[in-house]
């Protein structure tokens, strides 16, 4: 019997989706598991799984179509099954038809004006990667996507064929350099964060707490670890600070907690996010049970997400169920910030970079390698005596690392 497939619910606050390619066309055998297709959520580009093994019978909708959550978008069944009950198509209009500026009279349409390049250029992120990674020069490679967006197969076919799209070098005098403003509609992805961070930035109490790490346990620990560990095993100083947040977690479950308006939700499990830089925007991808993982497992775990999140490849389960978050800025040189909380997280830890300063120790003068690390707690949850204590605790597993391995 035919089994109709439908636009999945990929978190609690998704309501629609982009479908974006189809992956099977009619026709083609499926087996359970498959990539039927590939939707564009608020948060990144993931596969939609066929939930029958047979034939694509019929692709309801068309791509580039907006689409709700578990509305109608294929049947699978058996070659040449009848499909007795038609279900209804989509409406919704393709999300490239949707307005892209507010009303003219809120911008000059001398500021409004969006070049004929900068449309040719529309691509998916991972067709972005793959043309960054070859040099390819996407404002000469012809998309085949939604509305003429460039997808991973036309960078394939671009550098296979004769066309050379690679971006070619020119002397300075023949760079031209535009100095028109551009009006750029933001990606669901920015569309997503603009609108959690302002409601999280009006609507939750935020308070900091900043402490300074000794990180000289945790460098050389690092170092005779990865002696030891193959180049794709290597454990990274990140790696140690979630271990060590998810333990000091353990000692503190007021912090490892959503606000629920009524009441504080304490979360039994404990699954640290970690922010992943993206194109166009930020992800946090999820490490489940860190408290109970190796550290190793915890590495090998984290660098399949994000490398899946970079690639704009995550699955659902890859981004969702956090109960607090890491954001580390350590990678750019920077000294100290503080992040705004994730929604509904009571907390979220702000990490610098471990450097060697200049330090005094018992009124002798040296070099130490230190970090600074800022909380952000959510005020209704929380008060600044316990997150300064959760922050000792936490220096207690980085200042004394082999207790992270036992």
């Amino acid at each position: 019997m035919a089994e109709t497939i439908s636009m999945p619910k990929l978190g609690f606050d998704m309501a629609e989706g982009l479908l974006v390619r189809w992956v099977r066309q009619v026709g083609e055998t499926i087996n359970k598991g498959d990539v039927l297709a590939e939707i564009e959520t608020d948060k990144a580009t993931v596969e939609v799984e066929s939930s029958a093994s047979g034939v694509v019978l019929q692709l309801i909708v068309d791509q580039g179509t907006v689409v709700p959550v578990n509305a109608p978008i294929a049947i699978v069944g058996k070659a040449g099954e009848v499909i007795s009950d038609q279900p209804a198509g989509i409406s919704k209009k393709p999300a490239d038809e949707k307005p892209l500026r507010a009303a003219p009279t809120v911008v000059p349409v001398s500021q409004a004006v969006v070049s004929a390049e900068s449309d040719s250029v529309k691509a998916s992120p991972l067709a972005k990667k793959i043309a960054r990674d070859n040099k390819v020069n996407l404002a000469n490679v012809q998309g085949t996507g939604p509305g003429g967006r460039i997808v991973r197969k036309d960078i394939e076919a671009a550098l296979s064929s004769n066309q050379s799209p690679v971006t070619s070098v020119q002397s300075p005098s023949a760079v031209i350099v535009s100095h028109e403003d551009e009006a750029i509609a933001p990606t669901r992805l920015r569309q997503a964060i603009a609108r959690r961070m302002t409601e999280s930035k009006t609507s939750v109490p935020h308070f900091y707490v900043t402490h300074e790490y000794k990180m000289e346990a945790v460098m050389t620990l690092r170092k005779q670890v990865n002696e030891y560990l193959s180049d794709s095993e290597k454990l990274s100083v990140n790696d140690f600070i979630v271990k060590a947040v998810a333990l000091a977690l353990r000692e503190f479950p007021n912090l490892n907690a959503s606000f629920a308006g009524d009441k504080v939700v304490r979360h039994g499990a404990v699954n640290v996010g970690v922010a992943v830089a993206v194109e166009n925007g930020l992800l946090t991808v999820v490490n489940k049970n860190t408290d109970q993982q190796p550290l190793r497992q915890i590495s090998m775990d984290l660098k399949n997400k994000v490398a899946h999140a970079r690639e704009g490849k995550v699955r659902p389960e890859d981004i969702e169920g956090s109960t607090f978050s890491v954001s580390n800025m350590g990678m750019y040189d920077v000294e100290n910030f503080i992040a705004i909380l994730n929604p509904p997280e009571a907390g979220i830890l702000a990490v610098g970079s471990a450097r060697e300063v200049p330090v005094v120790e018992s009124g002798v003068l040296k070099v130490g390698w230190r970090m600074k690390a800022t909380i952000s707690v959510d005020h209704r949850v929380s008060d600044g005596a316990e997150a300064a204590k959760f922050m000792q605790a936490l220096a207690g597993f980085l200042e004394n690392p082999v207790r992270m391995l036992v």
